[in-house]
């Protein structure tokens, strides 16, 4: 019997993929009407070099353990406890600037540096009015809420999951508990996060779901921790060779239909 559904954040909930395009997209915008030049493959550069430069910082190994991204590194700005959170801090000022003015010399437009910090501080802006929800969530979250314990499992820096849920009020209140890695200290898969969850829901692993995008950290994790998965595949990926959810659907009110056939 489930008694509890575990829910992913980032492009389970949010599209948060949907929003950092939204808000390169703006940014970008912005960008040609700075430079007057055609800057169509900056969102590409930028991206490539952000990439890269997020990989040679010494915080690397921390945020990949917690599960933090190339491109939150963009816009949060990583006040939080701990000295590897203030040490990236340290580090995002200078990463962004760094991203799009490289970003710009890739795509031909040199001494630009002026130019890259106000993109810099652009982007952040944009990415903050550009919440985007599935437009299933509230719904399948108000059918659940009736029936089951939620709890929200999501990675990352605990101060910019809150701003998400912030710029998104609606999500929230459907939790009986949320859990961020950067402040546990560990990040999905670690199974340790997975039980955290369990002790805080006070269930057993076989009475619970977990529902998320992420074959990477929400299946595996929740498989090394006993607990059922389902993977939602809404760009209808192929299957992993190794990694095999419980269940897989395409569309968040898929769930529901699952949950009455359990």
């Amino acid at each position: 019997m489930v008694k509890a559904i575990f829910f992913d954040l980032d492009d389970t909930l949010l599209w948060d993929k949907k929003s950092v395009e939204k808000a390169f997209q703006e940014t970008c915008s912005f960008a040609e009407e700075l430079t007057g030049q055609d800057c169509s493959g900056l969102e590409t550069a930028v991206r490539m070099v952000a990439t890269e430069l997020y990989a040679g910082y010494g915080t690397y190994a921390f945020t990949k353990m917690i599960g933090i991204n190339p491109f939150e590194g963009l816009w949060g700005n990583f006040d939080d406890q701990g000295t590897d959170f203030q040490q990236m801090k340290t580090i995002v000022p200078t990463y962004r600037q760094d991203a799009w003015t490289l970003g710009l010399q890739h795509i031909g437009i040199e001494n630009c540096a002026k130019i890259g910090s106000q993109l810099a501080d652009f982007f952040p802006k944009a990415r903050k009015r550009n919440p985007v929800l599935y437009e299933e969530s509230l719904k399948v979250l108000a059918d659940l809420k009736e029936h089951y314990q939620l709890l929200l499992l999501t990675n990352g820096s605990p101060s910019l999951q809150q701003l998400k849920l912030e710029i998104t009020p609606e999500i929230a209140p459907f939790f009986d508990h949320i859990i961020v890695s950067g402040a546990y200290g560990k990040g999905k898969p670690d199974p340790s996060i997975f039980q955290y969850a369990l002790s805080k829901s006070n269930v057993l692993a076989e009475e619970v779901l977990m529902v998320g995008d992420n074959l990477m950290t929400d299946i595996i994790g929740a498989e090394k921790a006993g607990i059922r998965s389902v993977w939602i595949n809404r760009e209808q990926k192929a299957p992993h060779e190794t990694i095999i959810p419980t269940y897989e659907i395409q569309h968040l009110e898929e769930l529901l239909q699952l949950l009455e056939q359990l």
